[in-house]
C-alpha cells in the first residue's frame, strides 16, 4: 500500500440521503404492519366449521355404530342399521341447527 494521498477527498453524506433512508424504512414498517396477519391462530368461522364437520360425522357415525349394535344383537340385520342412521342423522342437523342459532358472544357452547 501506498502513503500517497487519493487525488479526490471522499464525499460526505448528504443529509438528502439519509431523509430518504429513514422515510424508506418508515415506509417499509408500515407496509409491514399492514400486511401482518390481523388473528393469531384458528378464527371464529373456522372453529364453528370443525364443529359443524364433526358434529354430522359424529352423528351419522355413531348412529351407525349404535344401530348395527342393535343388529348383532338382536339379528334384525338392516332395520337397526337403518334407524341408528336416521336417528344420527336427526341428531346431528339438530346440534347444527342450534349451533347455528347460538349467539357469537354466547358463552355457552
Amino acid at each position: 500500500m501506498s502513503d500517497e494521498k487519493p487525488a479526490r477527498e471522499p464525499i460526505a453524506e448528504d443529509a438528502r440521503i439519509d431523509a430518504l433512508e429513514a422515510r424508506l424504512k418508515a415506509a417499509r414498517e408500515r407496509e409491514d404492519e399492514r400486511n401482518r396477519p390481523k388473528v393469531q391462530g384458528a378464527d371464529a368461522s373456522y372453529r364453528s366449521g370443525n364443529r359443524v364437520l364433526a358434529d354430522l360425522l359424529g352423528g351419522i357415525l355413531g348412529g351407525c355404530v349404535v344401530g348395527y349394535a342393535i343388529d348383532f344383537v338382536f339379528d334384525t340385520l338392516p332395520w337397526g342399521l337403518l334407524v341408528g342412521l336416521f336417528l344420527g342423522i336427526v341428531v346431528a342437523f339438530r346440534n347444527i341447527i342450534r349451533a347455528a342459532n347460538k349467539k357469537p358472544g354466547d358463552p355457552q357452547g
